[in-house]
């Protein structure tokens, strides 16, 4: 049960991701002026929602979840600092306060998403799966010289020994 809210929560919080960076694509210009209005540097609106676009799918299909949620959480607490910086205004502070708790659910899912469902899990399964079975056929493959050899051996034995005559 805990494995289904596990996913669930990242699906949400890659939610939040996926429709901003959407949302960023749709208006560039808005997007722009938002950033060069906080005194960085202009053509970063396009890299910044290809990102937060494609790190939030990866989080939702759950490929590379630790490296997205870790890139997210990062990119997340820089954005509290450089946009959500005046704590005495009660709305940034809010919005301060609720991108550093978006921060702290993406570093639980950079800790724990190796024991929750998702494709790196199903990769690394199956991976050790062909990898035991490559194993199993080697022990055998050599189960099989070894019980030709031995029987190669037995052949030799009685081929040396001369038969022996009833009559």
């Amino acid at each position: 049960m805990s494995s289904i809210a596990a996913i669930i929560g990242r699906i949400f919080l890659a939610i939040i991701f996926v429709v901003s960076g959407a949302t960023k694509l749709m208006d560039v210009g808005g997007t722009e002026a938002m950033i060069t209005g906080a005194g960085l540097p202009g053509g970063l609106a396009i890299p910044t929602a290809v990102f937060e676009l494609v790190a939030g799918l990866l989080l939702a299909l759950g490929l590379m979840t630790r490296l997205a949620s870790i890139l997210l959480a990062g990119f997340t607490l820089l954005a509290a600092l450089l946009f959500h910086n005046q704590l005495t205004d009660p709305m940034q502070s809010a919005m301060f306060l609720k991108n550093v708790a978006i921060a702290g659910g993406l570093l639980l899912v950079f800790a724990h998403s190796q024991i929750w469902y998702g494709w790196d899990r199903v990769r690394r399964d199956r991976h050790h799966e062909l990898e035991t079975r490559k194993a199993d056929e080697r022990a055998r493959d050599a189960e099989l010289r070894a019980a030709r050899a031995e029987g190669a051996a037995g052949a030799a034995d009685v081929a040396v020994t001369p038969k022996r005559r009833w009559f």
